[in-house]
Order: structure tokens, then sequence, then C-alpha cells
């Protein structure tokens, strides 16, 4: 319930906000931009569209023009006389100040030799003409404007690549235009050429929609473009080639209209383009054309927004204006309420003892906020509590799969690229004999079943993390399963010169195990006292030991083994982690040995299942390890206890290590 005094939240704000029109202004600057916007695009579709008419009809008349004065200029009687060359030189400089178009060249050269005998621009000839172009004698009495030769430097005939480069406007479309010179006695003789640009270019003003003049043939060519490297390029190799092949479509089509087109004027700039088509000069066939381009970048066409923008941005200022005011108005009521409550907000994650804001404010919402908030600030910190803890636990339990992930895809890799390299070598026939790929397939043996075991134990760890790992158990001599695990690591004990110091007991051993998964564990341990010393000696030892049994008279036995080396150690704050999953030692000085982290607590899960036990002593780092490995004796003879040394150099067993790829 609200207390006397207190004004809705919602009536308050409702009755501030509609006295300003805010929405109904800013709908109506926003139709009022897009309508211009329209209008001017619309106007430079039809201004692009005319120019680019009248661009076409310029060139077609220029065109004409410059054939008929070329037609009559080879009618005249110097050109159809053999007048010397210098009569000739001095008479194309002449017409070359009176044709209608800009003249970069022209050039009088015989059409049978292709010698030029007059020339404005130097001695070699502006371009190759085909043969048989013209009739070897002139049949027409009147001149006939059909017999004129057109090209342009993009065209698909022939042009001589060894001719000037003729200085002019490079921007501007070229065209070479040809005609026969036939003399008095009506044969053909010479030929006129000129090489004209058709187009003036034009400088485009601020707002102008006349626009830059672009010219493509029928195929795609683009023959006249503002930026010279796209001359004589093909729209498809444009970046807005579908619109530029729909423009060519719609023209030859008889279409006149307008698009607009990204990055075809200038890099980054979308450009407004209108578009017409006027018969090809290059071609004598009808429907060869040209489609004549007016192109006018965006900005041009949109010149007078410029200035509707600045209308419509001193309505938006007036409107901020009074949107300020509005604040300034509200905040009495609004402000201080909401900042009192941030604050509150904001000093509860720093200090957990920061009072409680008190409702005592003006608005009913307001109040049942901060009570809220009181409410969502205690649960919030109980469950902060709560994840906190979790967090950190799922924290380490994260950084240990991380650990073992990578140093097991390590150690999955190192037995598979010796597989596949073994196998490959005798794949490829690269062995010189039957023994060397015996060497090679067993060396690619001997990997696999380290990959196996890699396996096995990532297996066995899953099946303990569910709780489905057993044992069979069964009387089994112990002297057996150490002897099988001493014969397999051997070699790898005498390949590192060490000393292997055991006696093995005179009596049988008689235990109830598992063993596989027994071996397995002597094999997890001596493997990591072979694989962690570098030199001096491994010790086994076997003791018998009474457990006294207050219930009966009778006692129980068992037999202590100890694995004991002279290797790199283990520091005293790491070993009681050994035995937990995917836990090495120090990093800096095992990580070079691999494996997985996995042997010792696969190991003491198996010794608990066979009523056995496993731990681990170190004296500290390269004082050695020592392992000692509990099981219970079904029976027993007298054995002898105690250390003899073997000389590992007098063994012949050919059985190949399979190396544990567990770490301490």
């Amino acid at each position: 319930m609200g207390k006397l005094g207190q004004s809705s939240f919602r009536r308050i704000l409702l009755s501030r906000i509609l006295l300003l029109s805010v929405p109904v202004l800013l709908v109506g600057e926003y139709v009022t931009y897009k309508k211009a916007r329209s209008g001017l695009l619309e106007t430079a579709r039809q201004n692009l569209t005319e120019s680019a008419v009248r661009k076409g009809e310029r060139i077609e008349e220029s065109i004409a023009a410059l054939k008929s004065n070329l037609m009559a200029a080879s009618q005249t009687a110097v050109l159809k006389s053999n007048s010397s060359s210098e009569i000739d030189r001095k008479f194309i400089s002449q017409l070359a100040t009176q044709l209608p178009t800009k003249i970069q060249c022209i050039q009088l050269t015989n059409f049978q030799t292709g010698k030029v005998i007059a020339s404005t621009c130097g001695d070699r000839q502006i371009i190759s003409l085909p043969p048989n172009l013209w009739a070897e004698k002139q049949t027409d009495l009147l001149p006939d404007l059909s017999n004129v030769y057109v090209t342009t430097q993009f065209s698909k005939e022939s042009i001589n690549s060894n001719n000037y480069n003729i200085p002019g406007n490079i921007n501007q479309l070229q065209l070479i235009l040809s005609t026969p010179v036939y003399n008095n006695a009506g044969q053909l003789q010479n030929v006129l050429t000129v090489k004209s640009v058709l187009n003036q270019k034009q400088d485009t003003l601020s707002g102008s929609l006349y626009g830059n003049t672009v010219v493509i043939d029928q195929d795609g060519t683009i023959l006249e473009h503002p930026q010279k490297e796209r001359e004589g390029r093909n729209i498809s190799q444009e970046k807005d080639a579908s619109r530029l092949q729909a423009i060519l479509r719609n023209a030859l089509s008889g279409q006149q209209y307008y698009l607009h087109l990204s990055n075809f004027q200038d890099e980054g700039v979308e450009s407004v383009v209108g578009y017409s088509a006027i018969p090809s000069p290059l071609s004598k066939q009808p429907n060869s054309k040209w489609v004549i381009l007016a192109v006018a970048s965006m900005d041009s066409a949109l010149y007078r927004l410029e200035e509707i923008k600045q209308v419509l941005l001193i309505l938006t200022l007036g409107l901020v204006a009074a949107i300020l005011l509005a604040t300034l108005y509200l905040s009495r009521d609004l402000a201080r309420p909401l900042e009192q409550l941030g604050e509150y907000a904001l000093n509860v994650g720093k200090d957990r003892s920061v009072n409680k804001v008190s409702p005592t404010f003006k608005i009913r919402e307001l109040n049942h906020l901060s009570e809220s908030l009181d409410s969502m600030v205690e649960r919030l910190t109980i469950w902060a509590e709560e994840l906190e803890k979790a967090w950190k636990e799922a924290q380490t339990a994260n950084t240990l799969k991380s650990e073992f992930l990578a140093n097991t895809s390590h150690e999955l890799r190192t037995p598979l690229n010796a597989i596949i390299g073994c196998v490959r070598l005798v794949r490829d026939g690269c062995c010189d004999d039957r023994e060397e790929e015996l060497d090679l397939l067993q060396k690619a043996d001997d990997a696999a079943i380290h990959l196996l075991n890699i396996i096995n134990d990532i297996l066995d760890l899953s099946k303990i993390e569910a709780g489905t790992l057993s044992v069979v158990m069964q009387a089994v001599d112990l002297r057996s399963i150490l002897q099988e695990v001493i014969d397999l690591q051997i070699i790898h004990i005498t390949q590192k010169g060490l000393q292997l110091l055991f006696t093995t007991p005179e009596q049988p051993i008689i235990i109830q195990a598992d063993p596989a998964k027994l071996k397995q564990v002597f094999l997890n341990v001596i493997g990591n006292a072979v694989k962690f010393t570098e030199k001096g000696s491994i010790t086994i030892t076997t003791t018998l030991e009474v457990i006294p049994n207050k219930q009966s008279n009778n006692n129980n036995y068992r037999v202590l083994v100890k694995v004991k080396d002279t290797g790199i150690g283990v520091p005293v704050e790491e070993q009681n982690k050994l035995f937990r999953p995917f836990v090495m030692a120090d990093g800096t000085r095992t990580r070079k040995y691999g494996g997985t982290g996995l042997g010792l607590a696969i190991s003491r899960k198996i010794m608990a299942l066979m009523d056995g036990t496993i731990n681990l002593h170190s004296p500290g780092i390269d004082l050695g390890t020592t392992v000692e490995i509990t099981i219970p004796i079904v029976s027993s003879g007298f054995f002898t206890t105690g250390t003899t040394e073997l000389s590992t150099n007098n063994k012949t067993d050919n059985k190949t290590e399979v190396p544990s790829v567990s770490e301490r």
C-alpha cells in the first residue's frame, strides 16, 4: 500500500513527457528528409538520363561530321594528284585545324607499302589496316560514307603495336578513322587516317548533374572511362558487374532509365547512372550499339540535401534543448532517488556492511524498488558464496582436465607418428632387406602397444570414475609377476646404463590378486623408476610382514614390495597430489619425460580393489623416490629378503618393453 502524499511514478513520467511533442517532431523530420532525398534522386534520374541522351547525340553528330569531312578531304585534288610530300604535309596540317573535333594525329600513308607519306605525329603508322578493305578501283561516282573505316584502341581489329603514344587527353574517347584516297585514274593509292578525340571532357561543378561520360561497347568492353586504367576492361571484371550488365541489357533493348552503382567511378563512392544507346560506329551491322552512360556521384545528386539537413539540424537542436529543460525539471522528482538506489547497488559489491536504503521516497514504485533491491541483495549474497565455492572447485578441475588433454594429445601423437612412419617406410619399399622391414614392423608394433596402453589407462580411469572397474581375484605367485615386469623393462634399464638390484625369493609367494591388473601396477611403478632415473640404480626388495589379528590367535601376513630409484625425486609438497587423476609433479622437471598423469591414480584404485596399498616417499628433488606396495599373502614359504646386484649385460631376453604412460 502506498503512503499519503506519494504520487505514481508512471503519472509523473507521463505528465512531463506528454507536454512535449517529441515523437511527432522526430517522425516529421524523418519523413521530410526521406521525401527530400527521393525528390532529389528523381531529379537526378531525369537529368542524367537526358544528359546520356545528349552525350550520345553529340557523339553521333561528331562521328558523322568527321566522316563527311574526312571523305571530302580524300576527294581533294591535292591528295588525288601525285603531289610532293611537302604539299601533302601542309595540306594535312591545315586539315587538322579545320576538322570539327579535336585531332590528335593525321596521316597519309601508301596503302600498298604502308609507308607514311605525310603525318602530324611521326613517321610510323597509327594503325595497320586489314587487306582487301576497299576496292582496288573506284566504282562510286559520289563519296560513300560507308567506305570510312572506324576503329578504337580497344576494338577487335589489329592495331600496330609500334604506333606512337600520341599525346592528348587520355581519359577521352579516341577513334581512328581511315578513308581510301583514289588517284585521278581511279586507282587506290593512299589512305587518309585521322585519330580524334570525340567527347570533350567538362569540369563537373558541385551539384552538377551533367555527369562524367562512360562509353561501353555492346560486348561489354569499356571504351571510355574517367579512370584510364579501366578502359579496355570488360564490365564483368567490375565489382558491380551485375548492375552494369543490367544497364547494358536495358539500354540495348531501348530503355532509358537510371541505376545506382558502387565503386564504378571512384573506389568506395556510390554513383547514380543514366544511360542510353547509339548505333556503334565500329560496325556496319544495324543492331550493333554503344551504350552511353552519364555518371554522377551520389554526393552531386544529393547536393541540395545538405541545405535540408541544416534546417533539420536546427530543428533537432531545438528539440534537444527542450528535452534538456524537461530533464532538469524532472530530475527533482526522479533523479535523486534513482541515484541513491544506484549508489546503494554499487556499494553492495564493494562493502557488504553498507546500510540499506530507507524506503522514504515520494514515489510509491521507488519505495517498492528499494525493498525489492534489499531482498535481492540478500539472496544474491548467499548465491554468490555458493557460486564462488563451486567456481573454485570447477576451476581446479578444469585446469587439471586441460593439462591432461594437452599431455594426452602429445602422448597419443608420438606413437601414432611412429606407427605411420614405420608402416609407410615398409609400404614404399625403403628397406634394404627383409630384416630391416621386420625391424621397422617391430617398432610399429611396439608403438601400437604403447598407444594401446595409453588408451587402456584412459578407459580404466573412465571406469574408475563410473565405478565399474572390477578385478578377477585368483591365487598367483608374486615372483612370476615381478619377473615378467623386470623382463619387459630390462632392455631400457640396459640402454640407460642403470643397475638393477633385485633378489628373487627362493620360496613361492602366493597372493590373491588379479594378475593382469597387478602386472599393470608394477609396470607403472617400475616404468616410472626407469623413466625418471638417468644414472644410478633401481632397487626392488620384497619383505614379509606380520599383521597381528586381535580377534584370533592366527596372524595374517602381507608382502611389502619396495621399488627405490636414484632418479629426480619428487618435492615433498607434491607427493600427496600424485595419486589424484591428471596430476603430475613439477612440469619444469618432468614434462620432458612425457605421460598423462594417470598411472599412479589407476594403480592406487586397483590396489584398493585387491585389498592392497600403494604409497610414495621421496626425500626431495634429486634424492630419488621409493614406492611401497603391500599385498595380502594367501600362503608363503620361507624366503630371503635383501638385495643382490644383477648384471644387466648378461640378459638375452628379446622382449621389448611396453613403456608405461603414467606419471608421478
